[in-house]
């Protein structure tokens, strides 16, 4: 059995404005039209003896990542939510556990013979693989090695010194799959070039396969107290609806540590599988803007842009019109609430960027304007003293939680669809262009009876318009 384990824990701070610590790069659509966690889990369709996928995340992610798989028609073994960043070692060791657990329910289940060892593929949910055909026999080979007990690594054929990338070094060999020899840190320029030219070095992707034992066998050794506690959270973990949910004081007990130091540069059974599929992590915005087709100026346009002498850029509009002339190698995104411009050649200190917000206390660095929620979506169209104006969009079939609030009104008017409302001891239904108010101390709520999404209209006014100002008494999503 192969089960596909996705890592989608990261933030994704240095592809700001776009991707926020609440909706990161891996829940956005970078490349195509679906987001790179579809892709991830599109791109391993069709191997032999798949097993459902298991999925990690942070807790507030969770309904998003939930949605998304329900949008790929895949069904999930689990979606384990961490309380708590703890690196991807603790992460897949959580996974390990629970896999082997399940492969055991399983075949006690079916009365026969259980996959009590099942294969692990480890992917992080945020990179691109062009050529997926590359990919999928790559997995082949690393397949065969990790049912003959080795923990694999993907190494990715480097096609230009990196400096911004670690490197695996390859013992001798006739391959497919090699030996690996040394774990090296990220080079400097003269460095990279050598090991590029030598042909023995590839570039570290963070991409794993192997057993579930083999992998808890090697933590056990090299890094005891990091099993112990992933067991007792595990053992102490607990289901809320779809979800597998880690409680914090035991999960925050783990070392925080990467698969990398924490077991494979020090376990002798790692072996490394050449990698040439077309690969990026997407770890800035030049580097997605290599992985875009670009035109014939070498920009790469994503939304109503329009230019004038400009080459070399990176644009994209989300809302509103971006006009660019005299531009040559610059990155500018513009989203609802915030626009960025950077010299191609300075995007890594994106990050430092979002730094200095976040240490202002500036809600940019965590949300966007328009804000997800597992019964829809809420933007904030304006807002003043005493007032805000929110455009609100609820699914189909999907309810809010009932609620009130102590310091505002609301005012709601149905644009389309079809609301049920809860106002105190009332229950009615509104249309199109009907409305109703809601009093400061009402419990309320919206649901979504029809099969077309519900937009509305909401006005508030009071004295505190915070999103904290919710006292909720019941919710279908557990909150």
């Amino acid at each position: 059995m192969l089960i596909p384990l996705i890592l989608s824990g990261g933030s994704g701070t240095r592809l700001w404005p776009l991707s926020r610590e609440l909706y990161p790069k891996q829940l956005l659509p970078l490349v195509g039209d679906r987001t790179m966690l579809q892709e991830t889990v599109a791109r391993v369709a069709g191997l032999p003896d798949l097993a459902d996928p298991i999925v990690v995340c942070n807790e507030s992610h969770r309904f998003m990542v939930a949605e998304q798989m329900r949008e790929l028609g895949v069904t999930v073994q689990a979606i384990i939510l961490e309380p708590v960043g703890r690196n991807t070692a603790p992460a897949v060791a959580v996974a390990a556990l629970i896999a082997l657990d399940q492969a055991r329910k399983a075949g006690a289940k079916a009365g026969a013979k259980a996959d009590a060892d099942p294969v692990l593929l480890v992917l992080p949910a945020d990179h691109i693989i062009r050529d997926v055909a590359a990919f999928q026999a790559a997995v082949a080979v690393g397949r065969a090695a990790a049912e003959a007990g080795k923990l694999v690594t993907f190494g990715v054929v480097p096609d230009h010194p990196e400096t911004g990338y670690g490197y695996i070094r390859r013992a001798a060999g006739d391959g497919p799959a090699y030996t690996v020899q040394q774990f090296v840190e990220k080079p400097d320029a003269v460095t990279a070039q050598n090991y590029v030219a030598s042909g023995d070095y590839y570039w570290n992707s963070g991409m794993f396969m192997f057993r579930a034992r083999a992998y808890l066998g090697e933590l056990k050794r090299h890094a005891p107290a990091m099993l112990s506690a992933c067991e007792n959270a595990v053992a102490a973990a607990t289901r809320d609806l779809d979800f597998t949910r880690l409680p914090k004081d035991e999960f925050s007990a783990c070392p925080s540590d990467s698969i990398d130091y924490a077991v494979m540069e020090k376990t002798d059974s790692a072996v490394v599988v050449p990698l040439d599929a077309g690969w990026s992590d997407v770890g800035s915005w030049s580097a997605l803007q290599d992985a875009r087709p670009a035109d014939a100026q070498h920009n790469v346009i994503s939304g109503d842009v329009l230019t004038e002498d400009t080459s070399g850029c990176y644009l994209h509009s989300t809302s509103r019109l971006i006009g660019a002339v005299g531009l040559k190698d610059h990155i500018v995104v513009e989203t609802k609430d915030a626009v960025l411009v950077a010299s191609r050649d300075k995007v890594q200190d994106v990050k430092a960027l979002v730094a200095r917000l976040k240490a202002q206390g500036r809600y940019e660095t965590s949300l966007h304007r328009e804000v997800f929620r597992p019964w829809g979506s809420y933007d904030s169209v304006d807002s003043g003293e005493r007032f805000q104006v929110k455009r609100l969009v609820v699914k189909p079939g999907a309810s809010m939680s009932l609620q009130l609030h102590h310091h505002r009104a609301e005012h709601w008017i149905v644009v389309s669809g079809t609301a049920r409302i809860t106002r105190g001891g009332e229950v009615f239904l509104l249309g199109e262009n009907e409305s109703t108010y809601i009093p400061m101390g009402e419990k309320h709520r919206i649901e979504n009876p029809g099969k077309v999404t519900l937009h509305i209209i909401e006005v508030q006014s009071g004295t505190y318009l915070g999103e904290d100002d919710i006292v909720r008494f019941e919710d279908v999503y557990g909150r």
